[in-house]
Formats: structure tokens, C-alpha cells, sequence
């Protein structure tokens, strides 16, 4: 077989073969296939899609590029979760610990943020000492110790789809859904957790801007890591707005504290408990995610989650003071207020623009290699259906280049829409997707 065929059959929508789709992930890893031909059977893909075989074929193929984790050192069973991607989206930082505490053990891989979702790596670099490159033997001996761990994701796992991401993005192919389930599933099987809990974004701020297109996606995840031997849990939840009020890494990492010492924004909160109680069903120690989301609460309320966060900002390396003095994280130089311009209600506020006005601020990458600003953000003042009036503060937008801060001020303000009606309150929890097909629109 040749390239040239594999790129002509799927021009032509017709279905791949295993061997045809093993040939490519091989080859092309192996450096042995131009860019030139892999964008252009991307491109194929993107156009005219491809079925569930071959989906999985092309999620095997990708699994078995590089390395896979072995975490059966480690008792009990390991959940991951993962989120496709949002703005102000800190909740690993919440969920893992809470988790933790009700005895899940959790042994994640995390990347880097690119463009204007942030990553998890990068958050939790704000934090002084904290260490997200370790020894397999340490990662290992952190979660049998603590019960959690968080590492910078290794690019010996799912090898392949570090070139094909790379790919994807310079030539408009991200937004596809068997290319995306892929991607995401590739590495989370690679990564040797039991089950797995996805948090699929859908709304302005998403990949998947249309609900039924999240709705496939999970679908079509759950069924990837059932097929697998995973127990796994899709959520879709809405990016319409971002998530909390803080957008940038040193300010997430304070709400990430607050929502854990009780005192979080209401939507982080929310979505947090029922985040954390879908790993804790998914990993035995609740037999429904009701209950899961009860002792979530409790954990919560008790500290013990807290705790668990401070041992695991401890264990690797970080520095536990900043959990009662935020001032040792990264400090902006500047501030600027972003005033409303009338009275009314937060319609509103689109989270793409924050997400990219974040990012213009100093808070984001462009390329993988680019250096952020871990002081910069955005602080939300205002959510939607909160009312307003003229000359109030909406957002604050911070961080240590004033000529940034001003260009992120003004898309800022014109990410807010205000109206003189109170529009109805965003639904964030829209549906649960689980094995077997069963489906509920709310924990």
C-alpha cells in the first residue's frame, strides 16, 4: 500500500482499512511520511469523516505509537478525568484532591494550555517549588503515598498524536470529531488508569460549539473506553460562559483553593462535586453517582479534601503557604478595570473573547514553546443574569505588560452584552453519558 492510495481512498469516502490506518500512525511516527501527505489525508478526514471502526482502529493504532503507563503498582482503582477544553476551567485542581480524599486513587498526565484554554501544567507551575516533571518512580510512590499525583504529559505516550495535534492545528483540521475522540482517547488509555470521567465542553467557548455535537463526541468516547475495559463517564456541560470568575494560572489556582476551603464561585462549585462524584462512583467507593456526589460534599465541608491538596502541593515540591497567603503566588504589575457601559443584566459574556483576551493579557500561548505570564488574567466581577449598573466594575484584567493589559481590557468589554431583562440561568450540568447507553440530564 502507498500513501497515495490511503489519501485517494478516503478523498474518495471510502472506509479504511486496520492495516491501512496502522500503516500511516506507524510510518508517519516514524518520520517515514511527509507533512504534505499526512495534512492532506487530515484534511480527508476532517471532510468526509470517518466511521466508528475506523475511529477505534485510528485510536488503537495511536495508543500503541509510544508508551503506556503501568500503574498496577498502585491498589485500588486509578480514575482519570479530563476535560476537552474550556476557559477559567480549574477543576482538576479541585476534583483530583476531592477524589483523593474519598480513597480514588489518581494518577494524572496533564498538558500544557495552548491558544486560549488553559492547562493544567501551567496552573500548577504558579505555584512556587511545584514540580510537574517527575521520575516514573516518584510519580508512582506520590499516589501510593498520597493518593494523587499530576505530571506533565510524557511524549513517549500515544507518540503519535503529538505530530498529528501539531499537524491539526496549522491546517484547520482540530474541529473534527473522530480526529478529536482520538486524540483524547489515544492518551487516556495510554495512561493506565481503571476509568476514565470526561468533561465534554459544548457552547461558545468549546470545541464543540453545538450540543449535539458534544453529545456525539461523548457518545462516541464512552463507547471507545468501554470497548477498552475502562469504565467510563461522559458529562457535557456548558462553556457558554467561563467557568468561576477567575481566568489565568496564578488566579485560578486561588479559586481552585477557595472552592475547596467552601467559599468557591457557585457553577465551580457545582460542577466540582459532580465531577468528583463520578470518579468516586467510577472508582468503587459509591454504587451510584448520587451517593458519589454526597461524599464529594462531604470531603468538601470536612477539610479533608483541603488536606489532601496541601499534601499533594507538598509531595511535589511546592510551597503549602500559599494556601493561606496568596501573595506568594505570581503578582501582577498592573491592573486595569473594565467598567459597564449601562444598566440592566449580564446578558452575556461571550467565553471565547475572555479566552483570547486572557490569553493577549499575557496568560496564554500561541505555540507550545511560548512563555506566559502566570500573573495575568481576567477576574470576572459580574456572571449572567447578575444585575448591573452604569459605571460599575465587570471584570478586572491584570498582569505585567500595560500595553497587553489595555488590548484584553477592550475585548473584555466587548464580551459583555447587557440588557434591560434578566435572560434565564444557564443550565451547566446538560447531560450525563454512561455505559450501557444510559443517559440522564441531570446527577
Amino acid at each position: 500500500m502507498t500513501m497515495y492510495e490511503i489519501i485517494a481512498k478516503k478523498r474518495d469516502q471510502k472506509q479504511l482499512s486496520k492495516e491501512e490506518i496502522e500503516y500511516f500512525i506507524e510510518e508517519y511516527t516514524a518520520g517515514n511520511i511527509p507533512d504534505y501527505q499526512a495534512s492532506a489525508l487530515l484534511m480527508a478526514v476532517f471532510l468526509n469523516g470517518m466511521d466508528e471502526e475506523e475511529t477505534f482502529c485510528l485510536t488503537d493504532a495511536m495508543r500503541r505509537s509510544g508508551e503506556t503507563a503501568d500503574l498496577s503498582s498502585i491498589e485500588g482503582i486509578k480514575v482519570d478525568k479530563h476535560s476537552t477544553g474550556g476557559v477559567g476551567d480549574k477543576t482538576t485542581l479541585i476534583v483530583a484532591p476531592i477524589a483523593a480524599a474519598c480513597g480514588v486513587p489518581v494518577a494524572k498526565m496533564s498538558g500544557r494550555g495552548l491558544g486560549f484554554t488553559g492547562g493544567t501544567v501551567d496552573k500548577l507551575e504558579a505555584i512556587p517549588g511545584f514540580r510537574t516533571a517527575l521520575a516514573p518512580t516518584e510519580f508512582l510512590e506520590l499516589v501510593r503515598r498520597t493518593g494523587l499525583s499530576v505530571i506533565g504529559q510524557s511524549a513517549h505516550i500515544a507518540a503519535a498524536d503529538k505530530k498529528l495535534y501539531a499537524m491539526r492545528d496549522v491546517t484547520a483540521t482540530v474541529d473534527s470529531i473522530p480526529l478529536i475522540a482520538s486524540s483524547i482517547m489515544s492518551k487516556k488509555l495510554a495512561s493506565g488508569s481503571d476509568a476514565i470521567v470526561l468533561d465534554v465542553k459544548t457552547g461558545d467557548g468549546a470545541f464543540m460549539e453545538r450540543q449535539e455535537e458534544a453529545e456525539a463526541l461523548g457518545r462516541l468516547m464512552v463507547r471507545m473506553g468501554e470497548a477498552a475495559g475502562k469504565r467510563t463517564i461522559a458529562v457535557i456541560t456548558d462553556m457558554n460562559q467561563p467557568l468561576g470568575r477567575a481566568v489565568g494560572n496564578s488566579a485560578e489556582v486561588i479559586e481552585a483553593i477557595d472552592t475547596l476551603k467552601g467559599c468557591g464561585p457557585e457553577d465551580i462549585t457545582q460542577l466540582s462535586l459532580a465531577l468528583a462524584g463520578m470518579m468516586i462512583c467510577a472508582g468503587g467507593k459509591a454504587q451510584s453517582l448520587a451517593e458519589g456526589e454526597r461524599m464529594a460534599q462531604e470531603a468538601l465541608q470536612s477539610g479533608a479534601a483541603l488536606q489532601k491538596l496541601s499534601d499533594f502541593i507538598a509531595g511535589q515540591g511546592g510551597d503549602c503557604r500559599i494556601l493561606n497567603d496568596y501573595s506568594l503566588l505570581p503578582q501582577p504589575a498592573c491592573c486595569r478595570q473594565v467598567l459597564s457601559a449601562a444598566d440592566g443584566f449580564v446578558r452575556r459574556i461571550a467565553a471565547k473573547s475572555i479566552g483570547m483576551a486572557s490569553q493577549h493579557a499575557g496568560a496564554g500561548r500561541a505555540t507550545k514553546e511560548e512563555k506566559i505570564d502566570l500573573s495575568a488574567g481576567i477576574l470576572l466581577q459580574r456572571k449572567v443574569g447578575d444585575p448591573v449598573k452604569k459605571g460599575e466594575i465587570i471584570a478586572e484584567v491584570f498582569g505585567n505588560d500595560p500595553q497587553k493589559i489595555e488590548t484584553a481590557a477592550a475585548e473584555v468589554e466587548k464580551a459583555f452584552e447587557i440588557s434591560e431583562k434578566q435572560p434565564e440561568k444557564i443550565q451547566l450540568i446538560k447531560k450525563v453519558l454512561a455505559e450501557q447507553g444510559i443517559e440522564a440530564k441531570n446527577i
